[in-house]
């Protein structure tokens, strides 16, 4: 089997969540955080015959990027061959006992949406620019009853920096906190719905990939 770049972007997308990942039989990728905060869901063009665990998604990822051209076999329950046609070299990985690792026991089921709005590939790239330069720990996304937007700030710090970003239109006031470590998504457009059950759902534009992320307990609506 030969994994395509996007299905290689997932992954390292997937690590970054959470660095244990159970493929199953399918085309279906999943990962849920230690803290179980976040859910990731992708489809992807291949499909595994066999389940199988990696404990160390980022290492097993390394392990592939030392080939050209990587073609990776499944053999049986125990471990992978991950070769290159064109070269002499192989590597045999083992699998971990699925006991071990942290995995999705179940999907969610998103409650009724409270606010909804399209979040735009660059609009959140200078959120996380502008979290980042200014050392800020929260997101939060405001409603004020007339317009939507992306807040960076730090909430514990009464005279904290902040940035803010309209990002839609709105007839609610409501605020959403997020931990601005858990905006582990691929960057691209996406189509945001956000629920006063204190779920937000993230639905990719172009990728078939799609994350729910909680929300802080102090989030108001």
């Amino acid at each position: 089997m030969n994994l395509s770049t996007d299905t290689l972007a997932i992954l390292k997308n997937f690590s970054e969540i959470n660095n244990n990942i159970l493929f199953k039989p399918g085309s279906k990728l999943n990962t849920i955080s230690a803290m179980k905060n976040i859910l990731a869901e992708a489809t992807i063009t291949e499909k595994f015959d066999t389940e199988f665990g990696i404990y160390d998604l980022s290492e097993f990822l390394r392990a592939v990027e030392l080939f050209d051209k990587p073609a990776i076999k499944v053999n049986g329950a125990n471990y992978a061959t991950i070769s290159d046609e064109k070269s002499k070299q192989a590597i045999k990985y083992f699998f971990a006992d699925k006991s071990v690792l942290v995995s999705p026991q179940k999907g969610i089921n998103m409650p009724d949406k409270t606010v909804a709005f399209t979040l735009k590939k660059d609009d959140f790239a200078k959120i996380q620019k502008a979290a980042t330069t200014l050392n800020l720990p929260d997101i939060a996304i405001k409603g004020d009853g007339k317009k939507i937007s992306f807040v960076a700030t730090d909430k514990k710090n009464k005279s904290s920096n902040d940035y803010s970003l309209n990002v839609g239109e709105t007839d609610k006031e409501f605020t959403a906190y997020f931990k601005a470590d858990n905006f582990k998504i691929i960057s691209d457009d996406y189509d945001v719905a956000i629920s006063k059950a204190k779920i937000s759902h993230f639905i990719n534009r172009s990728k078939p990939v799609q994350y729910w992320i909680a929300l802080e307990p102090d989030s108001e609506f």
